[in-house]
């Protein structure tokens, strides 16, 4: 197995860690530099890191999930989060035309260029409407509402899930920590169904032939960094800093924008 490889391996390990919890969206990331690492969409290897993403949910979170368990109208309300998220993403995959031509439009770096500044702008938004009132146990079947129709809009690559869950919980009324909770806890089903449906395209001979010794790099270095990234990110809500990723994100998906606009000039010519 060549070692590059096991680079590439570590390098979108690192980037999933990261753009997973920080809000400057994973699969936007993924998908650009992809396209920077000549590699093709690989289903094992998003498996494997989405795998690392949420055992690292599981760790930070396991005293609140614990507690969680407990609290029958909060399970409800992520149930209920999750719901706009599952029902647009079956509705998407029934018509197998319609999902070829969605497979092909997700991939495009262009559109994840866009979506990281629809990110930038939510961010922005989210932190500046903010009314910091309801606690994680005041949420009602309103709140869980907007912040599952903020999570939908992740289905667009570039478009940051925890960036908008988090900027959906602070618009909806809740305090900083219990929409940076309530926005992980969604994500646990989010994450695990992205991670079925992409094991489902392996069952089915789409996988990609990574060997497991690079899936588990992969899965390994996203875990790592994902806590890490995971327990800053709560510092930083707290702290009022989700602007520093706003202007992140505008950069990243303007040079993005410019880039692919310079590539179809430049082989249009």
């Amino acid at each position: 197995m060549p070692v590059s490889e096991y680079i590439n391996a570590i390098i979108l390990g690192a980037l999933q860690g990261v753009a997973e919890f920080l809000p400057i969206s994973s699969s936007g990331h993924l998908v650009i530099f992809g396209k920077l690492l000549g590699q093709t969409e690989n289903f094992q290897m998003t498996v494997a890191l989405h795998v690392g993403t949420l055992f690292s949910i599981l760790v930070v979170y396991r005293n609140e999930l614990k507690i969680l368990l407990t609290k029958r109208p909060l399970c409800q309300a992520i149930v209920l989060a999750t719901v706009p998220l599952v029902a647009i993403g079956l509705c998407l995959s029934m018509s197998k035309p319609i999902k070829s031509m969605l497979d092909a439009l997700f991939s495009n770096v262009l559109l994840a260029g866009c979506g990281l500044l629809v990110t930038a702008v939510v961010l922005v938004v989210g932190q500046r409407l903010e009314r910091n009132r309801r606690t994680l146990d005041e949420i009602t079947t309103w709140h869980a509402i907007i912040v599952g129709l903020f999570q939908a809009m992740a289905l667009v690559p570039g478009v940051s899930r925890s960036g908008s869950t988090i900027a959906g919980g602070l618009v909806g009324g809740l305090r900083r920590e219990a929409a940076t909770t309530f926005s992980f806890f969604i994500a646990i089903p989010a994450i695990a169904g992205g991670g079925v449906l992409a094991a489902k395209e392996i069952w089915e001979g789409n996988g990609g032939g990574s060997s497991v010794g690079v899936l588990l790099v992969g899965a390994s270095v996203s875990f790592v960094v994902g806590l890490f990234a995971l327990r800053w990110l709560i510092r930083l809500v707290s702290q009022q800093r989700l602007h520093w990723f706003a202007w992140y994100c505008a950069v990243v998906g303007t040079a993005t924008i410019l880039w692919q606009l310079w590539r179809q000039i430049t082989v249009s010519s």
